[in-house]
């Protein structure tokens, strides 16, 4: 069974206020009225048949959003129900030659579009060998096979979020950090040669004291779980990434019919 583990909120565009907003315009609206102190309810139902949901409302009016050509006509529909009440809009220029009415409407240009893609591949796949000594049946050595797709989104440049070249070949050179090597949590590290880790440690099924050369070894910051191991890919991944790259999911299973998914906003650099 796949398990989801969400990591940062932003990733999916949710307020402060725990809101989630169905695109980056929402969101940017919610945090300018955050940022004016500007309280407000985000999808209020507007009364009357049929159902209409104004995206902001607030002290001083309604704001709606226009990500595309249907939410034109529920604009005008909200406008014509609420009377003499103020609404505004926000939305693409290439929207305005819908809209007769411009007094109330605020156009955006130049905003990046956002992107999101998926990399699947048979040489995303790898060999390695652990040990969680927290665990009484995977507390000795043993190995997997695994595989992984990777998501990325962010703000496209040219219509191209990035190239898949590039972005397989990111993924491909953190991949082969793990690939056919023994991993295991860094806190069992007893000490070290120039040529050799010793690691040790009491578990489940006796004391293990192994002497492991360094360049078969990798350490890791936690146990080395499925899901900690998908986190250390997008870690290992982010400083790579293009600027415009601004969130990461990774799914990575363990054999078959199992594994994780964790989703990470990726840091500004």
């Amino acid at each position: 069974m796949t398990t989801t583990d969400i990591i940062d909120a932003d990733f999916k565009y949710v307020d402060q206020e725990g809101n989630l907003m169905r695109s980056r315009t929402e969101l940017s609206v919610a945090k300018l009225l955050s940022f004016l102190n500007k309280p407000y309810k985000h999808n209020c139902i507007i009364p009357g048949q049929p159902p209409l949901v104004a995206n902001f409302k607030t002290p001083d009016g309604y704001i709606q959003i226009l990500d595309d050509e249907s939410d034109i006509a529920a604009y005008l529909n909200i406008k014509e129900r609420l009377g003499n009440e103020r609404v505004i809009a926000m939305g693409h220029p290439r929207l305005a030659s819908k809209i007769r009415e411009m007094d109330d409407v605020i156009l955006y240009n130049n905003a990046p579009e956002t992107g999101s893609i998926f990399l699947e591949d048979s040489s995303f796949a790898f060999d390695y060998s652990h040990i969680l000594p927290l665990e009484k049946k995977c507390s000795i050595l043993h190995g997997h096979t695994s595989s992984v797709m990777v998501e990325m989104t962010g703000s496209m440049k040219d219509n191209l979020l990035i190239d898949f070249a590039e972005a397989k070949r990111i993924v491909k050179d953190v991949i082969s950090i793990f690939d056919h090597k023994f991993l295991i949590n860094k806190k069992y590290l007893i000490s070290q040669t120039q040529q050799h880790y010793r690691i040790a440690f009491d578990g489940p099924k006796g004391t293990f004291d192994l002497q492991l050369p360094k360049h078969t070894t990798c350490l890791l910051e936690g146990e080395v779980t499925v899901e900690n191991l998908a986190a250390e890919i997008i870690r290992r991944m982010a400083p790579a990434l293009p600027k415009n790259i601004e969130g990461v999911g990774v799914y990575i299973y363990e054999g078959y019919n199992k594994g994780a998914h964790i989703i990470s906003r990726i840091p500004v650099r």
